[in-house]
């Protein structure tokens, strides 16, 4: 057993940390046999640590020993290799949708990883992200990389590029990144469309090319991201957009309805308001008939029409069945 010297006291306090961390108690002449040191050292070693403001606890008598305990002022957290790749890989697994409502929040928590995360390790959490899939849920995939260099432009407050389908062809975009959205089945891009002067959504998984610039940008004032997305989504891209009046509190009808299919906003008295999109106005139709509500259509005016039609389908379909008079 050697003294003070055979390890710099910077690292060894570290590597101290990161056996406390690993699991509840240590002895100290555990942590002496690890650490290559005296029990005596190792005490002097957890002063260390407590002045740095780690709550380390320590218990006499059998069963005794070191315990890092939780604290509200605990610095972060030390990782070795094996635990930063594992964290990488769940990250980007919740950023994949496999956490229901994690998505942004994973996102975030994997950028400042990538800050710190040694380049030796990023190779292995690529190689790792290709299993990510199988938790996806139903969310498009998308590269992990494209969806960091959006997330640390939107950071960072530089512009970024990246070619995005029109029709028939790939044109080249150039935008303010703002925001990334998560629905429950896409990644959306929020930025400010330079060309375009005005803000646009755009889906991640139809990108390619995407790089961060080096021009800064002033953050402009935006509309809520989430809100203006989930906008687009539901009605902005499709060729007929209908509303509807529903006889249902909005908490109700949003739990029946995708925040993809439709924007739900309430309208007092236990009602509802449901905006929403299709390429077929009867298909929309049936979507809200079947939520199992009252219901008037507030537009398109052909709506109605629509829904005399479909009244009298349901009328016929019922009296030609076994119980009908047809």
């Amino acid at each position: 057993m050697s003294g003070d010297d055979d390890l710099g006291t910077t690292e060894r306090v570290l590597t101290l940390l990161g056996l406390l961390q690993q699991r509840q108690m240590w002895t100290g002449p555990e942590l002496a046999e690890r650490l290559g040191v005296t029990p005596r050292t190792v005490r002097r070693d957890v002063e260390r640590l407590r002045a740095l403001g780690y709550p380390v606890r320590a218990a006499k008598g059998l069963g005794g020993g070191y315990q890092l305990g939780p604290g509200q002022d605990l610095p972060p957290l030390l990782l070795d290799d094996e635990e930063a790749i594992a964290t990488a890989v769940s990250l980007l697994a919740g950023a994949g949708g496999a956490v229901a409502g994690a998505g942004p929040a994973a996102l975030r928590a994997l950028t400042k990883l990538d800050q710190v995360l040694p380049v030796r390790l990023r190779h292995e959490v690529r190689a790792l992200t290709g299993a990510i899939e199988a938790f996806g849920g139903g969310r498009t995939p998308v590269d992990p990389d494209v969806l960091m260099a959006l997330a640390r432009a939107c950071r960072d407050e530089v512009e970024a590029g990246f070619g995005y389908p029109s029709g028939d062809e790939v044109r080249q975009r150039r935008v303010e990144p703002y925001r990334l959205v998560a629905s429950d089945r896409r990644w959306y891009l929020f930025a400010y469309d330079l060309d375009r002067d005005d803000w646009r959504t755009f889906r991640v998984d139809r990108m390619t090319d995407v790089s961060a610039r080096a021009w800064r940008f002033r953050p402009r004032p935006a509309p809520d991201a989430a809100t203006y997305v989930q906008e687009s989504v539901a009605s902005r891209v499709y060729p007929h957009q209908a509303r509807f009046l529903v006889h249902a509190p909005a908490d109700t009808v949003r739990a029946q309805v995708p925040a993809s299919a439709a924007v739900v906003r309430p309208r007092g008295s236990g009602r509802s308001e449901v905006l929403s999109g299709a390429a077929d106005l009867d298909r929309v139709l049936m979507h809200v008939v079947l939520l199992g509500h009252e219901f008037e259509v507030i537009d398109p005016p052909e709506l109605e029409q629509r829904c005399r039609v479909l009244a009298e389908r349901l009328r016929a379909a019922a009296g030609a069945g076994p119980g009908g008079n047809g």
